[in-house]
């Protein structure tokens, strides 16, 4: 399947060939996906629940530690 959207990364996401989120606006709908994986799911939400989603993204707080240093 041949995807005719336009998707957008995250400005936040570096270079290019970075793994991302990528969204998709359809008229709609709000299509998210992960960059690596562009053939994979693809999470479905209305603008309003998108609106909601970077608004508390936009209020969370920096994490004040390494988050990097508990992966496994």
């Amino acid at each position: 399947m041949v995807s005719t959207w336009g998707w957008r990364k995250s400005s936040a996401s570096g270079a290019p060939d970075d793994e991302c989120v990528e969204i998709a606006w359809t008229g709609r709908t709000v299509l998210i996906r992960d960059s690596a994986r562009p053939r994979g799911a693809i999470v479905v939400v209305s603008p309003d629940t998108w609106v909601v989603f970077l608004s508390s993204v936009v209020r969370a707080p920096v994490p004040t530690r390494d988050v990097t240093a508990a992966r496994p």
